[in-house]
């Protein structure tokens, strides 16, 4: 009986429909495999493989440029062919390409393994997003909340899993985390066939193919995504320096932060995404986003000046802030990025965003290390009022966005707020 009720619970969680649960699932095995090779790829290929670092950051860079390019035709393609085949037709590509990697001999080899890796995860990523417009239903706000709720639940459990290999530091470990990322995406591949078989809506008539890259609201947008995505390396890249190179904070914090990260994004990311459903709420959202990371920004900043356990305290304080930040942004991103795409080219929208966001991602280590890092506690200040300038956008971003929409008949725009 109690088991029944526990599964019962966990399943609403997990989502509100069958076809929901199938998607959470699918995502939750998809991102514990992605924990575990992650936390793994770069000491496979030095330490095992004995391929230079650099040799390996080139190769990885290379298949990373070459993978941006791919979104934007494969996000199209979904929604043309249908984004549950594009999806699973990549997730396939990718096991293959996965468990290929144990092969791997040679800086040629790893270049071009993970181009094809870069690649499928870009048309993957791209038709995903149309995917999840399609089974997120009447609540799509709802269901998306709670889908990156178990994602970020998925990359943690991953991450334990491939810290327990580490320790070993066996090639044998290594293959074991490698082989267990290409069966999440093999599996991750089977659940999808749970699915409906969704028809592809058609696009309408006489509007032109690529309808994007006409969209300048929503192309604003993706510019904004991409440099507000700034603040996740944060928390992965900058601050860990920080603490490293500017405080007397135990070595233990680094690791305390991404757990305090990580389980009030999971904590969180329902309760108030789950809110956020329309553009003008995105907008709303990302404004509130930007004054979160304002307020985490110095204090960061003032941990470098403050004795040891004060300065933990404030890095834990501003973790804390940090993570409301990027569980609002995260929601606003939700309500934009799928709000002001149109149904019939989700898809191709989706592309674009993941475009921005990546182009972001691939700068920021850049940009943090040098400008910021540079500067010093002025540089943190900066970063914070950066952030707040680009979520104060938010708003009368929504409105020009909703404006621009085509309106159904008898549909009245929101008055401005």
């Amino acid at each position: 009986m109690i088991k029944g009720e526990l599964a019962g619970r966990i399943g609403r969680m997990a989502g509100d429909s069958g076809p929901e649960r199938v998607l959470v699932a699918a995502s939750f095995v998809n991102r514990v495999g992605n924990g575990l090779f992650n936390a793994a790829s770069a000491l496979y290929f030095t330490l095992v493989v004995g391929l230079p670092a650099v040799q390996v950051g080139a190769a990885l860079s290379i298949a990373g440029v070459i993978g941006l390019c791919a979104g934007i035709p494969g996000g199209h393609l979904a929604d043309r062919r249908g984004a549950r085949v594009i999806m699973m037709l990549a997730l396939v590509v990718q096991a293959m390409s996965m468990a290929s990697l144990v092969l791997v001999e040679s800086w040629a080899a790893l270049t071009v393994v993970a181009t094809v890796d870069q690649i499928a995860a870009a048309v993957g990523g791209a038709a995903w997003g149309a995917l999840v417009v399609r089974v997120g239903g009447e609540r799509p706000a709802r269901f998306r909340a709670k889908l990156r709720t178990f994602v970020n639940l998925g990359v943690v459990l991953g991450t334990v899993g491939a810290g327990t290999a580490l320790a070993a530091g066996t090639r044998a470990a290594y293959v074991t985390l490698i082989l267990g990322n290409a069966a999440s995406f093999a599996l991750c591949a089977v659940l999808l066939l749970l699915l409906p078989r969704y028809p592809v809506l058609a696009a309408p008539s006489r509007q032109r193919r690529w309808v994007v890259f006409a969209d300048r609201p929503f192309l604003t947008f993706t510019a904004l995504y991409g440099a507000m995505g700034l603040q996740y390396p944060v928390v992965s890249l900058l601050l860990p320096i920080w603490i490293s190179q500017h405080t007397e904070t135990p070595r233990w914090t680094v690791a305390a932060l991404f757990a305090v990260n990580s389980a009030f994004c999971i904590l969180m990311q329902t309760r108030i995404g789950s809110r956020i459903e329309t553009p003008y709420d995105g907008g709303r959202a990302f404004r509130t986003a930007g004054l979160f990371f304002l307020v985490s920004c110095p204090m960061m900043a003032l941990a470098a000046y403050a004795s040891v356990w004060v300065a933990a305290g404030l890095v834990l304080a501003a973790i804390f802030v940090h993570s409301l930040g990027e569980v609002w942004e995260s929601s606003a991103c939700f309500a934009l990025g799928f709000g002001l795409a149109p149904d019939h080219a989700q898809g191709q929208y989706q592309g674009v965003l993941g475009l921005g966001f990546n182009a972001g991602q691939a700068l920021a280590p850049a940009i943090l290390t040098t400008v910021v890092l540079g500067l010093g506690t002025a540089g943190w200040l900066l970063l914070g009022v950066f952030f707040a300038v680009l979520g104060a956008a938010g708003p009368s971003l929504a409105r020009w966005g909703v404006r621009t929409r085509p309106q159904p008949p008898g549909v009245a725009v929101e008055a401005t707020r």
